[in-house]
């Protein structure tokens, strides 16, 4: 079955591989580690190795067999650009991805580099979207690795949004979503860092979809920036059949 997701810009999640390690800063409070080591103490058998990189085979054809069009997330628990999985493994799942036309994919590394490097040996369908993070100016060059990939939706996830990006280029980027770290020991956003970026997307004209503020109890802070909430998805993208709420 579809694993519902309460991530505002998707509807469920697709997890053919869990399990990662540590890369930059922005995995430090890391939520699906934290996830993972709760299912593991719960007897899960999909996390009975915790949080240690693990691919789930029979899990590759799975969106093959829900029917009604989705947004699909893939690999919430893990990086599917992460350097210990193989290249078949990561085609198997394009191929999937390619034959289940009807839903969109949304696919988010901070393996930038590989994925740059992997690109030219993927097919890219046009109803899979590539993303990487950004979560502060110490990783801005993920984007101009984003930028060699022939993918039809190029976004940069900005959460946790740690510092300041000043202005950076929007070129070759159709989409901005940007978040406040939650959970324990969250660090907080500062508004200004989340406005600046707001007026850098209007300038470009790049859609911009604001998250959350974050926080030990983010319901609670909630998503409005500004008295309103930036819900704005791709241009490129044909959405007419799905309802984000």
């Amino acid at each position: 079955m579809a694993q519902i997701s309460k991530i505002e810009w998707t509807q469920v999640t697709w997890n053919p591989v869990t399990g990662c390690t540590k890369v930059s800063e922005g995995c430090s409070n890391c939520y699906a580690e934290r996830m993972a080591l709760r299912l593991k103490a719960m007897g899960s058998k999909r996390y009975q190795h915790g949080f240690y990189l693990t691919l789930h085979h029979d899990l590759v054809t799975l969106p093959l067999r829900w029917k009604k069009p989705r947004v699909i997330f893939v690999n919430s628990m893990s990086d599917l650009f992460h350097e210990d999985i193989p290249l078949p493994f990561i085609r198997e799942v394009f191929e999937t991805m390619k034959k289940a036309h009807w839903h969109v994919f949304q696919i988010i590394t901070k393996r930038a580099e590989r994925l740059a490097d992997l690109s030219n040996k993927i097919s890219w369908p046009s109803n899979v979207w590539i993303g990487v993070t950004v979560e502060s100016h110490k990783y801005l060059y993920r984007i101009d690795d984003l930028r060699k990939v022939p993918a039809l939706v190029r976004f940069v996830s900005i959460e946790p949004l740690l510092s300041d990006l000043q202005d950076f280029s929007l070129e070759g980027i159709d989409w901005i979503i940007v978040g406040g770290e939650s959970g324990p020991q969250s660090r907080v956003m500062d508004a200004a860092w989340a406005r600046n970026i707001r007026e850098q997307c209007i300038r470009a004209d790049v859609p911009f979809f604001f998250k959350q503020w974050g926080g030990f109890k983010k319901s609670k802070n909630g998503r409005m920036l500004d008295g309103c909430i930036w819900n704005e998805m791709p241009l490129k993208a044909d959405m007419a059949q799905f309802a984000l709420e």
